[in-house]
């Protein structure tokens, strides 16, 4: 399965799964998350930390589908409901490579990209980019929010905020886990390319 599924695949993938692994609640072990992915006909599945981020590869098509694929499979599969959202590398490139809060961001554990779900909801946070939130700041990209939350997460009035405007249709994770996101994309698009050559 995880051979055939590389060799046909066609673009990478990241999947945010939101909301899992947070103390007791909706508990899945990454091993039953990336044995789901490749039972789905993913291949080159690879998962970061405990909090639900897989990078994988797909052939376009299906790839359009896969967050309701995906979120299907972790109830039926895992029993937990839990919503999924889906970029492609290159729209998580994108992201990164915009990222207008870094010469403010000093603690990147502290610097947030919302990442939404539909990206139609960009319109639900307009109105908070445009308010002074001093002293974190916000901005909207194309299909993520940059959250600079300054004195902490927790006691984020800006993340509240942004959360309470998009619901469960959001997902945050903050810059060091985007970055190492991002490479570990890239390592899958090597590892993918020398599939395709016959290499190891």
């Amino acid at each position: 399965m995880r051979g055939s599924a590389a060799r046909g695949a066609h673009g990478r993938y990241v999947a945010l799964i939101r909301g899992i692994n947070v103390g007791r609640a909706k508990r899945i072990a990454m091993a039953d998350l990336r044995a789901l992915l490749e039972a789905l006909g993913y291949g080159e599945v690879r998962t970061l930390l405990n909090s639900g981020n897989v990078v994988f590869t797909a052939a376009a098509k299906p790839a359009r589908d896969a967050a309701g694929r995906i979120e299907r499979g972790i109830v039926e599969r895992l029993g937990v409901s839990a919503r999924v959202t889906v970029l492609s590398a290159k729209d998580l490139a994108a992201a990164i490579a915009a990222n207008p809060l870094l010469p403010v961001a000093t603690d990147h554990a502290r610097l947030l990209v919302a990442v939404l779900n539909r990206p139609a909801d960009r319109a639900r946070v307009e109105a908070l980019a445009g308010r002074d939130w001093a002293p974190e700041s916000m901005a909207l990209g194309d299909r993520v929010a940059y959250l600079w939350c300054a004195d902490g997460i927790l006691d984020s009035r800006l993340a509240t905020a942004v959360g309470r405007a998009l619901g469960d249709g959001v997902t945050s994770r903050n810059w060091t886990t985007m970055i190492k996101l991002h490479a570990l994309a890239g390592a899958v698009e090597s590892r993918t390319i020398r599939h395709a050559v016959g290499g190891r």
